[in-house]
């Protein structure tokens, strides 16, 4: 990556957070669909050179709803209950990802210190 990215801006993981990798700022915004640990929408606000993460209320029956009404997927009921009501916390998304990002070995490391 050029020495010149002092922000990467990311998606997908469902989780908000800010943190500085190797002299870089790097931003999740979140998720409207599969939020881990609060109902609605979290997303950030990049303005003038700041960055804020940002919440906003869902309403979510209308949400699971409209997901049910719009789908044909065969479980569309249970999976719109179950993301867009952020039944799985945060803790608990940690604990099945680390496995698989490194954060174990982290831990490992300092526990076998």
């Amino acid at each position: 990556m050029p020495s010149a990215v002092g922000t990467i801006v990311c998606g997908h993981t469902q989780m908000p957070f800010m943190r500085v990798v190797n002299r870089r700022l790097v931003i999740n915004s979140g998720s409207v669909g599969m939020p881990y640990g609060r109902a609605g929408g979290t997303w950030a606000l990049l303005k003038d050179g700041d960055v804020s993460l940002r919440f906003t209320p869902v309403d979510i029956e209308a949400a699971i709803d409209s997901v049910i009404a719009g789908s044909t997927f065969p479980n569309r009921e249970e999976c719109a209950n179950y993301f867009l009501r952020a039944t799985a916390g945060d803790a608990e998304a940690l604990t099945a990802f680390a496995p698989r990002d490194g954060r174990h070995m982290v831990e490992e490391r300092l526990n076998s210190d």
